[in-house]
């Protein structure tokens, strides 16, 4: 039995479940946090939806069958609550999920937890002009360095699909970024 395997074990026994879930979100809540902030721009959201991702894994893990890794998992899960944070949010404020995020963008200037510069911005307003689906590979390829069939495993779909919406975004990011 691998180790990924034990600790899934443990995180799933009701007597190693709390110290298991302290390690799990130690050892993941950085990256995860990264993830969902490329997604919902801003700090405070990025930390509301870390801690909605962290309830709905511990909500779910008895669910957890191991056909991927634990991080696959929890990465999916983090994207999805990220998606549904924007889509709730935007439909609140009667504006579109992208109008949502533009204007987080537009705030980032002022934002004390951001360090970037103005072309990091230019880039961010660039990303967040693709449609949603494109977006999130963009991210995933260009900022996580991930492979195709580790996207196409948490995003569940083909690997061609995926190098021709990256192809698409990227195109698309140069457009926006020349003009």
């Amino acid at each position: 039995m691998n180790t990924e395997n034990q600790f899934i074990n443990a995180l799933k026994n009701p007597e190693t479940q709390d110290l298991a879930f302290r390690k799990l979100v130690s050892d993941y809540k950085e990256r995860l946090y990264w993830q969902i902030r490329k997604i919902v721009i801003n700090h405070d959201d990025a930390d509301d939806v870390l801690q909605n991702t962290f309830v709905k894994v511990f909500e779910n893990i008895k669910k957890f069958k191991g056909n991927s890794s634990m991080y696959t998992w929890m990465y999916r899960i983090a994207t999805n609550e990220s998606l549904n944070f924007i889509n709730k949010k935007s439909k609140q404020m009667g504006i579109s999920g992208e109008k949502f995020i533009l204007d987080k963008i537009n705030l980032l200037e002022t934002d004390p937890y951001f360090e970037g510069d103005i072309i990091e911005i230019k880039l961010h307003k660039a990303i967040a002009n693709l449609p949603q689906k494109q977006r999130i590979i963009f991210n995933m390829r260009y900022f996580d360095k991930m492979k195709y069939e580790k996207i196409s495993e948490i995003l569940q779909t083909s690997v061609g699909g995926l190098k021709a919406s990256y192809h698409h975004a990227k195109n698309k990011i140069k457009t926006i970024l020349n003009e």
